[in-house]
């Protein structure tokens, strides 16, 4: 790691901080949009991987092989990009409670996050599973099934992709209850050194082991994936702190995040699969070694993913903060579009999926085409949303 104190080949000139101030926000509001970019694309891959968990798989599973592209992509995308979303949200979420005070940002906050999480769970999420899939037994009554499905409470757990949306209200309340026992922090300068990432990363790394021996990988609570929540809980707070100090273009510009992004790119597909290899064989019943438990690789793969992680969650921010701090009419479009983006693509890539499937073909293909034709779909669906009254308050 301390290869990355050396300007080599891959340094760049040094970033101008002040240009990435607080006042000028266009690149954080690309990074989210980005984010959700790719989130869309993972639950593509998981539809043709079978790596993951979706509401549709399509067939046929594809061959161990066919799956190692898969694995290596969205194993690094699940190592950063929920975690940027909760350090975008975390940083601006200190700054509205500013802003606002406590009961006009607890106001927000519901209307924001908690609405669309409640509309998903009452009616996209059923319409999903009820109506749309074709696993859902013909035998069944939908009205009745639905009824059942309010009556028991069971919609509490059915919040899919906006489980992001009820953690951050959480986080969001919890940081109301205490900001203003938070002392004040120094806003001296920061400067990014190698040491800070390594430590966020193994640190991050420990805590999801030991939270895995417990909630390992695949498991969840109300939908809550608890053995990625270490990261998620740490990022928020670190956006809070971000805000408070306001430090965030300085980590923007710091040719630290540029380089760590980078090493994360090279090394971390390398260092994945000796993770994974060191799992070798996998138990046919049963569940592997790295997704939890005291051993040596569930520790190596959570050190893995929190190491390149922090990596790559900086470098996203240096490239944004460098290449796409900019507000075009496209961009502030995409932006003012993409929480939509997020509440509406499952069914829509779902539906797409299944209309899609009689032209079945190789699974690297199919992923690129339901990304992109279902982010068309997506946005075309977001922004007919928001012409909508009352849908237009909470997107």
């Amino acid at each position: 790691m301390k290869t990355l104190d050396r300007p080599q080949e891959f340094a760049t000139k040094p970033l101008d901080a002040s240009k990435y101030s607080s006042a000028r926000q266009d690149w954080i509001d690309n990074l989210r949009t980005a984010m959700i970019l790719l989130v869309v694309n993972m639950h593509a891959c998981v539809t043709y991987s079978y790596v993951g968990s979706w509401y549709y798989n399509a067939p046929p599973e594809p061959s161990i092989p066919a799956k190692i592209p898969f694995l290596e992509w969205q194993a690094h995308l699940q190592a950063f990009f929920m975690g940027l979303l909760f350090f975008i949200g975390g940083y601006y979420a200190d700054r509205s409670l500013t802003r606002r005070g406590t009961k006009a940002f607890l106001g927000e906050r519901v209307r924001r996050l908690g609405l669309p999480a409640l509309l998903y769970m009452v009616a996209i999420h059923p319409f999903i599973v009820m109506i749309l899939h074709p696993g859902y037994p013909a035998s069944q009554t939908p009205g009745k099934d639905y009824l059942a499905y309010l009556s028991s409470g069971r919609f509490l757990g059915s919040s899919g992709p906006m489980w992001f949306a009820v953690a951050l209200l959480i986080f969001s309340l919890l940081l109301a209850m205490v900001a203003r026992r938070i002392p004040k922090i120094d806003s001296g300068p920061f400067q990014l050194r190698v040491k800070h990432v390594v430590m966020l990363g193994v640190g991050i790394g420990f805590a999801s082991f030991l939270v895995r021996t417990i909630q390992p990988l695949g498991s969840s609570i109300l939908n809550m994936q608890l053995c990625y929540f270490p990261q998620y809980i740490v990022v928020f707070i670190l956006g809070v702190w971000a805000s408070r100090r306001d430090v965030l273009a300085s980590l923007a510009a710091s040719p630290i995040s540029n380089k760590a992004g980078l090493w994360a790119l090279i090394l971390g597909p390398i260092t994945l699969i000796g993770v994974v290899a060191a799992s070798l064989p996998i138990p046919d019943h049963g569940p592997a070694k790295f997704v939890g438990g005291w051993n040596p690789v569930a520790f190596g793969l959570a050190t893995w993913e929190q190491l390149v992680g922090v990596s790559l969650g900086l470098g996203c921010m240096w490239l944004c903060a460098a290449r796409l701090n900019l507000r075009t009419r496209l961009s502030a479009w995409l932006a003012d579009r993409s929480f939509g983006v997020y509440l509406f693509h499952p069914p829509i890539l779902v539906g797409l999926a299944l209309l899609m499937q009689p032209y079945r073909t190789n699974p690297y293909v199919m992923t690129i085409i339901l990304t992109v034709v279902g982010l068309v779909a997506s946005f075309a669906v977001a922004d007919l949303a928001r012409r909508i009254p009352l849908l237009n308050k909470i997107l």
